[in-house]
């Protein structure tokens, strides 16, 4: 069965820097798209970064372009997201997603914490 977990977050202060990790199994990583999402206290949970299978493509939500970056390791089944610049409005709840013979699976998220 298709598993997503998540690690990596923590609590910062604003400008620091994390690194989240989602390591995927149960279905061909290699061949899939990956996304990263987060859900702010009382609020929606909102899209944040795609990475296609093979890295030649990433998008982001306008809000973190140049300070987060959607990388993947293929061999290692894992997604990750580098978080530069912290800043309090990036606190969260971060998941990864992913699409997968047409169902939607979603690990159980980390939370990341930003306050001085």
């Amino acid at each position: 069965q298709v598993q997503l977990v998540e690690s990596g977050g923590d609590s910062v202060q604003p400008g620091g820097s994390l690194r989240l990790s989602c390591a995927a199994s149960g279905f061909t990583f290699a061949s899939a798209a990956m996304r990263w999402y987060r859900q702010p206290p009382g609020k929606e949970r909102e899209f944040v970064a795609l990475i296609t299978s093979d890295s030649s493509n990433t998008n982001y939500i306008d809000s973190v372009k140049g300070r987060f970056t959607i990388s993947r390791d293929n061999a290692k089944n894992t997604l990750y997201l580098q978080m530069n610049s912290l800043e309090p409005e990036d606190a969260a709840v971060y998941y990864c997603n992913v699409l997968w013979s047409w169902k939607e699976y979603w690990g159980q998220g980390t939370q990341v914490t930003v306050s001085s």
